[in-house]
């Protein structure tokens, strides 16, 4: 195919693609920016927050041109809420440093834990979901999948002092609810029961109550699917329907263990 052949074939697949990858890396840049000026003490507080202002209307002007130069979500909206989100984030640090024995300082969770930089992310994200901006949250949560393994949808309702340890492998979804003092480990996945487009407007995943665990590999599906207060959720099980408050819910696997002797000269 010609030079010219060429670029005409991709400009023609191209005719009904009306986003720039721009807003992917401005995205990006003002997640780690905002991240970086809530928790870093060598970020200039002052600097970082003219860079996001400007960050924040390139990206919703790219994510939504058609309200471009208007004066709704706007920044002065988006600042309202950061000391809170600075508070909240703070809850879910000291959580992890309560929670997890490794955990030397709250210093060591800013900077080392991943899971604590995927709710980071997270909480950010849910903002700009609440200001009616579309592609950004997703943008955000998904550039902490990507640094972290964590995947948290930006529509999940997530209350206060949330701890993930470790956190490779889990999956929250778009529906889920978890109130507060929540702890997961790796791998737990909080899905949907039956995938399918026409549900797209229910409730699809799980209900998480107050001062449960759920440990590691753990699956938990369905809308309808209600775990009580104070749950324990061992590992490797799988649970679709409600569990009553105060529940220990495990899975015995059969293991087998075969010694074999060998002797000396044989």
């Amino acid at each position: 195919m010609k030079h010219l052949e060429l670029i005409t074939s991709i400009n023609e697949q191209k005719r009904d693609i009306f986003i720039s990858m721009q807003l992917k890396k401005d995205s990006q840049r003002f997640t780690e920016l905002l991240f970086h000026a809530l928790f870093d003490s060598a970020t200039n507080t002052e600097k970082a927050l003219l860079e996001l202002e400007k960050l924040f209307l390139t990206i919703r002007d790219l994510a939504c041109p058609e309200i471009k130069g208007r004066p709704c979500s706007t920044w002065t909206d988006f600042t309202k809420v950061i000391p809170d989100l600075f508070f909240s984030l703070k809850k879910d640090a000291i959580a992890t440093v309560t929670n997890d024995p490794a955990a030397r300082s709250i210093e060591e969770v800013y900077l080392a834990y991943p899971g604590f930089f995927a709710i980071a992310v997270y909480r950010m994200a849910r903002e700009f979901l609440k200001l009616g901006l579309p592609l950004i949250p997703r943008l955000m949560t998904e550039y902490a999948h990507q640094l972290t393994g964590i995947d948290i949808h930006p529509g999940a309702f997530i209350g206060e002092s949330f701890f993930i340890d470790h956190g490779t492998g889990v999956v929250i979804g778009e529906t889920a609810a978890i109130h507060d003092h929540v702890k997961i480990y790796q791998g737990v996945t909080l899905g949907a029961l039956t995938v399918d487009k026409s549900l797209k407007d229910l409730k699809r995943h799980p209900t998480i109550n107050d001062n449960t665990t759920i440990y590691a590999n753990a699956t938990i599906l369905g809308g309808k699917t209600i775990i009580g207060k104070d749950c324990v959720i061992g590992g490797n099980t799988w649970v679709t329907s409600s569990i009553a408050a105060g529940s220990v819910v495990s899975h015995t696997p059969t293991v087998e263990i075969r010694t074999k002797y060998i002797k000396e000269h044989e």
